[in-house]
C-alpha cells in the first residue's frame, strides 16, 4: 500500500514512434510529461523495424526529464506502470542484454509467407486457442523469422541463451537490470502463442512456430508486482506495479470496466475495443478476441478491431505529400472545403485490418478529377479513418449482439474535431472525448495505482475522468448511406482478391 507521502504514479508509455513518461497525482492529473521520438527503419518495402536501444534510451531519458520537471525524486513515487505498443518483437542475449536483431514492429509484413503457408485447419486451431486471426501482425512469426534468419540465433535460443519479449518485457528487463523477465496477459494474448482460455503459453502453438519455451517471459495479471526499477537508474527504487498492452490500457483508462462498454484509440493505428466481460466472444467476421486488463485474479475479455493506419495517414500527408504543415491544421481545412468531391482514400499502406484481413492490399485513392485539390485529399484522409471505425463497429454489433450508447475516444488524433464529428455521424452514436486524451498512459497509472493502494477502487477511478466534449450525430440518413456505399466500393476495389 502507498503511504500518504507517496501519491504520485509514474506512467511509462512506449509507442510506435515515440517514448514518453507522464507523472500523475492522486487526482489523476498529469503534473509532468516528457516525450521523445525515434526513427523507424524500413529495410525493404513492407518491413518495419526499430533499434531496441532507441526504445530503451528514449524511454529512460523521458523518465529522467519527467522526474526532473516534476520536482519529485524516486522516493516520492508510489509506483510505476508500463504500457506499450503490442506485438512488436525483440530477441536479446540473456547474459549481455544485447539484441540479436532490430525490434520487428507490429506493422511489419515480412512474415506474410509464414501465414499463407498455414492450412485452414491450423488457422482454425490458432483462432480457437488465441482468439486471433492468423496474420503477420502478431509476434509468433516475427520470433520465428529472427530465429531462422539471424545466424546462430536458433541454436542459441534452444540452449537457453536468448530471451523473447514484447516491448513491456524488454523495458521491465532493462529497468530491473535483468532481474525480471515477465509480461502481462494482455501482451501475451497478442503473441499468437498464448492460450486465452487456459491462460498459459500453448505447447502446440510453440511447436507450430518452432519457438523454444525457454525464451518466453513469465505471464502475470496486468496489475501485479513486476519488481522494482533499479535504484542505480533514478537514485532510488520505484516499484513496477502494472504492465499492459496499449489498447487494453486505454480501455481501462476510459473506465470501460463492464461488458458492452467500448473505446476507440486514434494513434498511429486505430483500435476499437469492447469489453465482453467474462465471456470470450469468438468472432466469425474478422474481429479479434483478446484479454482485457484486470486487477488480481479477475479475467475479462474484449473484442478488438484494428486499423493499421490512422495517425500515420495524417503524418503521410505532412511528411510525404507536403500538403499539410501540421496535423492540427487538417480539421479546419476539412471543415473549410466542406466535401471530398467524391474522393475516397483507402490507407492500406501495410494491408487491411479488421474485418478484411488482407495483408496484400495496398493504399489507393479513388474519384480523382481535374478539380481535385489537396484540401479534398485532406478531408478524404480524415473521413477514411472514420469509415474504418464504422467497419469495425458494425462487425462488433453483429458479433456481440449489443447496441452501444456511446463510444469513448482517446489518442493524439482524437483532438481532431472534424474526425470525431464525422465519426459520430457515420456510427450514429455519440462520441465522448475525455478532458485528458492520453488515456493509454492513464490506464497504466490506474492499474498500477490500484495495485499500490493510491486509489481505492473502480468507483473512485470513474470519478476522476472528466468528459471534455460530446459529439452527437448530425448527418442526413440518405447522405450517410450514399457515403457508406462509396466507401464500400472503394475498399472492394482495393482488396487484393488473392
Amino acid at each position: 500500500m502507498a503511504d500518504n507521502a507517496r501519491k504520485h504514479v509514474l506512467a511509462i508509455d512506449q509507442g510506435t514512434t515515440s517514448s514518453r513518461c507522464i507523472i500523475f497525482d492522486e487526482a489523476a492529473k498529469p503534473i509532468a510529461m516528457h516525450q521523445l521520438e525515434f526513427e523507424l527503419v524500413y529495410p525493404q518495402p513492407g518491413w518495419v523495424e526499430i533499434d531496441p536501444e532507441d526504445i530503451w534510451s528514449t524511454q529512460f531519458d523521458s523518465m529522467a526529464v519527467a522526474l526532473e520537471r516534476s520536482g519529485l525524486s524516486a522516493a516520492d513515487i508510489a509506483c510505476a506502470g508500463i504500457t506499450n505498443q503490442r506485438e512488436t518483437t525483440i530477441v536479446w542475449d540473456k547474459e549481455t542484454g544485447e539484441p540479436v536483431y532490430n525490434a520487428i514492429v507490429w506493422q511489419c509484413r515480412r512474415t506474410t509467407d509464414y501465414i499463407e503457408a498455414l492450412d485452414e485447419d491450423t488457422c482454425k486451431m490458432i483462432h480457437s486457442k488465441t482468439g486471433l486471426i492468423p496474420d503477420p501482425y502478431f509476434s509468433a512469426t516475427k520470433i520465428a523469422w529472427i530465429l531462422d534468419n539471424v545466424e546462430g540465433a536458433r541454436e542459441r535460443a534452444e540452449r537457453g541463451e536468448l530471451l523473447f519479449g514484447t516491448v513491456d518485457s524488454w523495458l521491465i528487463w532493462r529497468l530491473t537490470c535483468g532481474k525480471v523477465h515477465a509480461t502481462d496477459r494482455t501482451n501475451a494474448s497478442r503473441t499468437m502463442l498464448y492460450n486465452i482460455r487456459t491462460l498459459e503459453w500453448d505447447s502446440e502453438l510453440l511447436e507450430l512456430f518452432n519457438v523454444p519455451a525457454c525464451m518466453l517471459p513469465e505471464v502475470h495479471p496486468s496489475a501485479c508486482d513486476y519488481g522494482a526499477i533499479d535504484a542505480s537508474l533514478f537514485g532510488g527504487e520505484i516499484e513496477i506495479m502494472a504492465a499492459v498492452g496499449d489498447q487494453q490500457s486505454a480501455l481501462f483508462g476510459q473506465c470501460c470496466f463492464d461488458a458492452g462498454q467500448a473505446k476507440v484509440t486514434y494513434g498511429t493505428g486505430c483500435f476499437m475495443l469492447m469489453n465482453t466481460g467474462t465471456f470470450a466472444v469468438m468472432s466469425r467476421n474478422g474481429l479479434l478476441t483478446t484479454l482485457a486488463a484486470t486487477v488480481g485474479d479477475e479475467v475479462q475479455y474484449a473484442l478488438e478491431g484494428s486499423v493499421f493506419v490512422a495517425g500515420a495517414l495524417v503524418g503521410w500527408l505532412c511528411d510525404n505529400l507536403g500538403i499539410l504543415d501540421t496535423p492540427a491544421e487538417s480539421s479546419s481545412i476539412a471543415y473549410e472545403i466542406g466535401t471530398t468531391d467524391g474522393v475516397y482514400i483507402v490507407p492500406a499502406f501495410t494491408g487491411l485490418g479488421t474485418p478484411y484481413w488482407d495483408p496484400n492490399a495496398r493504399g489507393a485513392i479513388y474519384g480523382l478529377t481535374r478539380g481535385t485539390t489537396s484540401k479534398h485529399l485532406i478531408r478524404a484522409a480524415l473521413e477514411s479513418l472514420a469509415f474504418q471505425g464504422y467497419d469495425i463497429l458494425r462487425t462488433m454489433r453483429e458479433e456481440a449482439g449489443t447496441m452501444l450508447k456511446g463510444i469513448r475516444v482517446d489518442g493524439g488524433v482524437s483532438k481532431n474535431d472534424f474526425l470525431l464529428q464525422f465519426q459520430a455521424d457515420i456510427l450514429e452514436v455519440a462520441v465522448l472525448r475525455p478532458s485528458i486524451t492520453e488515456l493509454t498512459a492513464l490506464g497504466a497509472a490506474f492499474l498500477s495505482g490500484l495495485q499500490a493502494g493510491v486509489w481505492s477502487g473502480r468507483d473512485e477511478l470513474e470519478s476522476l475522468v472528466d468528459i471534455d466534449r460530446v459529439f452527437e450525430p448530425e448527418i442526413d440518413p440518405d447522405k450517410l448511406q450514399r457515403r457508406l456505399a462509396g466507401w464500400k466500393d472503394a475498399v472492394e476495389r482495393t482488396m487484393s482478391h488473392q
